[in-house]
């Protein structure tokens, strides 16, 4: 397959994604007090939002690229 596919493919699936969820969060660790050999962390909870039109344009990109790359043999 070629790799023009595989990205158009990826983008497609990433679009999708983003549209569906809305974004995604992720855990982050910080280490705020150092007291000789006790140490305390805090986790936060961190949520990265994406844009609907990041979703639609990586689809809209990644099915163009499907094209190019069909006609490209």
């Amino acid at each position: 397959m070629a790799p023009m596919k595989i990205l158009g493919i990826a983008l497609i699936v990433a679009g999708t994604l983003a549209l569906v969820y809305g974004g995604f969060s992720y855990t982050r660790e910080r280490h705020d007090v150092k007291l000789g050999p006790i140490q305390f962390s805090v986790k936060e909870k961190e949520t990265v939002n994406v844009p609907v039109w990041a979703g639609a344009g990586a689809i809209g990109l990644g099915a163009l690229l499907l094209v190019v790359g069909g006609r490209r043999k």
